[in-house]
């Protein structure tokens, strides 16, 4: 199915510098919502449900994930059942935004607990609770990030992409796209992920995922913090879609653009460098300001 409904993916190039090449490979176009790395986290889980006999999906996030929506458009598409565990029991009580609402409409299930217990999502305790809450359900996790979006993650790179760049850049949430980024690369290139959020502990998580180690992370550009933004970056955005006509969202592919632009004023890149900027979409919540795992 995950092939069927994929759009061709095209690379636009950006004029951006003349001691650079920047080509952004735009995984926004596979689809309005089953998108970007989205699409390809997805990929391997739904099949593994499907070689399961489960038709069954549950899966979490918080009030304007882009996973949730993806998940939700993916089990509609497929004619299967959807669970979401969404972050804020006090949002059970408030009119439903965008994102939650278009999983409603798309028959997800959404059942929300406090933030205390969300943090347990990856307890074993509570997901035994869960498959006896919801028996003969597939779990995905926060983000779709295992080891079956590692695999899915790995096809973004063609075999192209690995011979024709030497800098391959990257928004970072979870750690998965990354990951599989890097797995797929060869020992030449650099991988360069620009963190969603504060702190080391995604070096950590991604250190579960490969042992390679020709990547970076860096998270100078995530603002405030996760999904927190600014009138400076909803501007930036605004401008950079006028000039490039490409649409941007802020929690990821802004920041992470942003400080690209950042590094090649700062001589980061080392001259003649061929760089590939991967579009991760998530535009489906774009004029919302926070929580889009």
């Amino acid at each position: 199915m995950f092939d069927q409904i994929a759009q061709s993916v095209t690379y636009q190039k950006l004029n951006l510098s003349a001691q650079l090449t920047v080509t952004v490979k735009r995984l926004d176009q596979i689809h309005p919502y089953i998108s970007g790395n989205k699409f390809f986290k997805l990929k391997y889980n739904f099949s593994a449900a499907h070689h399961l006999g489960l038709n069954k999906v549950l899966t979490f996030g918080g009030a304007y994930s882009n996973h949730i929506a993806a998940t939700a458009y993916a089990a509609h598409l497929l004619g299967i059942e959807s669970v979401g565990i969404i972050r804020g029991e006090e949002l059970a009580h408030q009119p439903l935004n965008h994102t939650l609402n278009l999983a409603a409409e798309l028959g997800m299930q959404l059942h929300f607990v406090s933030r205390e217990q969300y943090r347990q999502r990856d307890q074993p305790e509570y997901l035994t609770a869960l498959t006896q809450q919801f028996p003969e359900y597939f779990i995905i996790p926060e983000g779709g990030t295992n080891a079956l979006a590692i695999q899915g993650c790995k096809e973004i790179l063609s075999h192209e992409d690995v011979q024709n760049y030497d800098v391959i850049c990257c928004a970072v949430g979870t750690g998965g796209t990354i990951s599989g980024l890097i797995e797929a690369s060869s020992s030449q290139q650099t991988i360069l992920g620009f963190s969603a959020l504060k702190g080391d502990f995604l070096k950590r998580d991604i250190h579960k995922w490969t042992q390679k180690t020709n990547w970076q992370l860096t998270d100078a550009y995530c603002g405030a913090g996760y999904a927190k933004t600014t009138p400076e970056l909803l501007k930036f955005m605004q401008s950079f879609e006028i000039e490039h006509a490409i649409p941007l969202e802020q929690v990821y592919t802004a920041k992470m653009m942003k400080g690209i632009l950042d590094l090649i004023q700062h001589h980061y890149f080392p001259y003649g460098s061929r760089i590939l900027v991967i579009h991760t979409g998530g535009l489906q919540g774009r004029t919302n300001h926070r929580d889009q795992t």
